[in-house]
């Protein structure tokens, strides 16, 4: 801004500066009167945030429990490990797909599941369930795993 600008505009500038005083001192009034007009409730408000934010402190401190950790060290005892009987294996000619099928029927899974697990068709998980029945002599799901881990094909 060049001095001859500064002159031509000398009054608007001298009157924003005078309103800028103006609201300055305004606000500086009503700042004052608020503080005076509502001392009390102002230091009462600010004890009470302070109280407040102790007695969140105190709680959080009395409510967290103390850990203590305590090692413990015992021996682990494993079962007899399992052996498969490959001579009763090979006297009943089960194939290695259905003595898996044998294995996923002990844990407790459906033909459906069973499917799904070896990405075959149901047909033929029935197919080497109906095998299994008739290599191990028997007409139900549980008396071929129980014949199967008598015989020591499964665990």
């Amino acid at each position: 801004m060049t001095f001859k600008a500064i002159i031509k505009n000398k009054q608007n500038i001298l009157y924003g500066v005078a309103l800028a005083a103006l609201l300055l001192l305004l606000k500086w009034l009503e700042w004052r009167f608020v503080i005076i007009d509502n001392a009390f409730e102002i230091y009462a408000g600010a004890i009470a945030v302070v109280f407040t934010g102790l007695g969140i402190w105190l709680a959080l401190k009395l409510i967290t429990p103390k850990v203590k950790t305590v090692v413990v060290e015992k021996q682990v005892f494993t079962g007899p490990v399992f052996v498969l009987n490959e001579a009763e294996l090979n006297k009943l000619r089960l194939s290695s797909r259905e003595l898996e099928v044998l294995q996923l029927m002990a844990n407790g899974h459906s033909n459906q599941q069973i499917a799904e697990r070896l990405f075959v068709s149901l047909n033929t998980i029935k197919t080497h369930t109906s095998n299994l029945f008739l290599k191990l002599e028997v007409e139900r799901r549980t008396q071929a795993i129980e014949k199967a881990k008598r015989l020591s094909l499964i665990p």
